[in-house]
């Protein structure tokens, strides 16, 4: 029902924290292919800072919340620059919208979830605009419910891109949920990130925002958002050159990137007991994909054991070769020396 309170699942949602370029997008591409799943992927991370920094919106303020893009997002976007994983296709003629008005929930959640992404987005508009002012994360939940509802699901699933840097903002949000933490060797993730524009961007404008006095990092370990946050980033992004921004960061830069974000999220999720959270290898998923899609979907609930679904999704994965050992010799030491914090927590070898 319009309006109704937050819909109260069987099953407590999931969480999949990663750095990004580590996998996560193909589990949540798997997940999505389970008829029980609502794999919601890059929801969170496109709304911007505002995703975490509002108190009580009403629904009027949360559609804006989902259909508005983030100062950072319209910076890119404006500048001609691209969502690498946007799904919805803005360069169509006969799509509703182009790249400056796309709205951030229809850049890549919906066109995930359906064929039909604009009329998904008109189903939800009623019935969030008519819901009243209450906490965020109940909006979320409500929101989650509506499309699990509208789409018979039983479970949500969130997976953006590098939301270890949120990890305690959306455990904060969601306490009850349980956690998935996909990692990959991060001396390749720090070689993929340096190729992916966006995280470019990031890292950038990361590295000019210290040589001001200020640290973002900072906000990572932070469990609410501020409101001060949409501010700094319309003001940093007001004032950035999108190609230049991109062009500061090295390969050892991404790898101190890495590591950090590791340290922080394993701090994030230090407290949550052994049922509520897995570790999932991604090098682990392509070498065995069946066992550890098992592991997977018995985590969130053994009640989604499906065998069509296993045969179909263990079929996806396939081993991929190392690119580290592509660098020469002193570049492979500098990239593993920026690493090795996280790569010691999590186990790889140096």
């Amino acid at each position: 029902m319009i309006g109704s309170p937050p819909t109260d699942f069987s099953i407590p949602p999931v969480l999949i924290l990663s750095t990004g370029r580590c996998g996560s997008t193909m589990v949540s591409d798997l997940l999505n292919r389970h008829p029980d799943v609502l794999s919601l992927s890059e929801f969170f991370v496109p709304l911007g800072p505002e995703a975490f920094s509002l108190r009580r919106p009403d629904g009027d303020r949360m559609w804006r919340l989902l259909t508005t893009q983030s100062p950072g997002l319209h910076a890119m976007l404006k500048q001609g620059h691209v969502v690498d994983e946007a799904l919805y296709p803005y360069d169509d003629p006969a799509a509703r919208y182009r790249a400056v008005d796309m709205p951030p929930i229809i850049a890549v959640t919906l066109p995930h979830l359906t064929d039909t992404p604009e009329a998904l987005l008109d189903a939800l508009e009623p019935r969030v605009r008519a819901r009243p002012r209450m906490p965020l994360a109940d909006h979320y939940r409500a929101l989650f419910g509506d499309l699990a509802t509208i789409l018979d699901r039983k479970v949500w699933v969130e997976r953006s891109g590098g939301t270890l840097m949120h990890a305690a903002k959306l455990l904060r949000m969601f306490p009850e949920a349980r956690v998935i933490h996909v990692y990959r060797d991060g001396r390749d993730t720090a070689m993929s990130m340096s190729q992916h524009h966006n995280f470019r961007v990031l890292l950038g404008a990361i590295k000019q925002c210290r040589r001001l006095g200020i640290d973002p990092q900072r906000a990572f370990r932070a469990d609410t958002g501020s409101p001060l946050d949409p501010l700094i980033q319309r003001i940093v992004f007001s004032l950035l050159d999108i190609d230049k921004t991109a062009a500061l960061p090295t390969l050892e830069d991404f790898g101190r990137f890495w590591s950090d974000l590791i340290l922080v999220g394993l701090e994030s999720v230090a407290k949550l007991p052994p049922d509520r959270l897995l570790n999932v290898r991604f090098e682990d998923v392509q070498a065995a994909p069946r066992e550890k899609l098992e592991e997977l979907i018995r985590f969130i609930d053994p009640s989604l054991e499906n065998a069509a679904w296993l045969d179909e999704a263990a079929a996806i994965p396939r081993p991929a070769r190392s690119k580290f050992g592509t660098l020469p010799d002193d570049a492979r030491a500098a990239l593993t020396r920026a690493c090795a914090p996280g790569l010691e927590r999590l186990g790889y070898p140096l």
